[in-house]
């Protein structure tokens, strides 16, 4: 089975019922949520108009004990530098945020689900397919 990490865009098309994404998540045994994505969540619910709603839902989905909220720390800053130069090399830049994402999946080893394509540029990034 997969390890993955899931991007804010997979969470979204998950709650969503994304046929891809809920079969993805189905087959995996372990799935993290670095505290990037947690933040971009929680501002989309502060910001939205079912709060409370999708604060339970999240909280439910994180009780599961296959899923690991994932801390930045050090080694994480590490990897960050190390994609942020290479996409430089390459005149490739991506959001801030999705740089902090990618390190954190290569620092753990994991493969990310994203629905973004930017990703596909970052070399050593496994992408799960959906």
């Amino acid at each position: 089975m997969k390890k993955i990490l899931i991007d804010t865009n997979f969470y979204v098309a998950f709650k969503r019922q994304r046929k891809s994404t809920v079969e993805l998540l189905r087959q995996v045994e372990y799935i993290g949520m670095n505290s990037v994505v947690l933040g971009e969540l929680l501002a989309g619910f502060r910001c939205g108009m079912r709060e409370s709603e999708n604060r339970r839902e999240l909280d439910r989905f994180l009780d599961s004990p296959r899923v690991e909220v994932l801390d930045i720390d050090e080694e994480t800053a590490d990897f960050y530098a190390g994609v942020f130069c290479a996409l430089k090399e390459k005149g490739r830049p991506i959001p801030t945020n999705d740089l902090w994402i990618a390190a954190s999946t290569l620092q753990h080893g994991l493969a990310l689900a994203t629905l973004d394509e930017h990703f596909e540029h970052i070399d050593g990034l496994l992408l799960a397919c959906i």
